[in-house]
């Protein structure tokens, strides 16, 4: 379920409140008149079903709600109520399959700005991979991966093109490509300064390296991988299984393969720079294409579903005030 905290312009309480009371999947409504003080307006409340959560949120934005007041959302780990359950009963389609979009929007949204946060993160995983490379260490080259932010950018890439918005794919190119760039740059200083201090030796970034030489030679199979990661992230973001992602992270060679690139280029190893990059791009790409065809499939089935399952006419929730 889905809690619904609604500020209201007192003029626009009673259509809100009959949408909420005629959209089935609700239940607890609870109204507070000139409760808000700024805005200044009513506290509508209300507890929805997650397969219902999507529609009911546009048509309050389609009310201006989110311009003239105010539209926050929770999600509840546990409610005990008959209401509730016959409200989830009733509505179409399963919440795990739901997906919210304003929401997944969000997040991305959020998850995708160029921030220092997000470079310094992206930065210490790409110098830890680097680290794993040239130690050829597994253990490192997963816990860098682990570290990396980079999936909230892809992310954000697939649901802006799913959704139509420019601005969402232009931040979301910008957080990914110049992250990167600015975390390699660092990571080849890293590099110079380690072979400086007697840490790193060109002979180690040119030895055979069992372990981790596959990071700067790319085939089929990482293109593969990453398209598997991808659909198992866009999962776990639509289905609030945010867990999974820790998954993710350690399946997909994007972060390693960009410290490769940048020790490599250090060392004046071109050829195994070329190679790490075509590897993140496989990797980078594979994870955007898998993204957007997941989402624009969750949307189809769930069209589908909703279909085939029509809302059950039920009266309203009960209202307090």
């Amino acid at each position: 379920m889905l809690h619904l905290r609604l500020i209201v312009p007192a003029d626009t309480t009673d259509e809100v409140v009959t949408l909420l009371a005629a959209t089935v999947g609700t239940a607890h409504l609870v109204v507070l008149p000139g409760a808000a003080r700024s805005p200044a307006g009513d506290v509508v409340m209300c507890d929805v079903a997650r397969e219902a959560g999507d529609e009911l949120i546009a048509e309050l934005r389609r009310l201006g709600l989110d311009e003239s007041g105010a539209i926050s959302i929770e999600h509840l780990d546990l409610t005990l109520s008959a209401r509730a359950e016959k409200a989830e009963h009733e509505a179409p389609g399963d919440s795990a399959d739901a997906v919210l979009w304003e929401e997944l929007t969000e997040a991305t949204h959020e998850e995708s700005t160029f921030s220092i946060t997000y470079v310094s993160f992206l930065a210490l995983a790409t110098m830890l991979a680097a680290c794993g490379v040239m130690l050829d260490n597994a253990v490192l080259i997963v816990g860098a991966m682990a570290v990396g932010p980079e999936f909230g950018p892809l992310a954000g890439i697939s649901t802006a093109i799913v959704q139509r918005a420019p601005r969402l794919v232009a931040r979301s190119l910008w957080a990914l490509i110049g992250g990167f760039a600015l975390a390699m740059m660092v990571t080849a200083g890293f590099a110079w300064l380690l072979d400086a201090l007697g840490l790193f030796r060109q002979s180690m970034i040119e030895a055979e390296r069992p372990i981790t030489g596959f990071i700067w030679q790319p085939d089929w199979m990482s293109f593969i991988v990453a398209f598997l990661a991808g659909i198992a992230g866009t999962l776990s973001l639509t289905s609030a299984k945010s867990g999974a992602l820790i998954g993710v992270a350690i399946s997909v060679t994007t972060v390693p393969a960009a410290a490769n690139a940048a020790v490599a280029f250090s060392y004046s190893d071109y050829q195994q720079t070329v190679g790490s990059g075509q590897q993140l791009l496989a990797n980078l790409g594979g994870i955007v294409l898998a993204g957007t065809l997941t989402l624009l499939l969750e949307k189809a089935l769930w069209r589908a579903r909703r279909a085939r399952k029509p809302p059950v006419v039920t009266p309203g929730a009960s209202v307090r005030s």
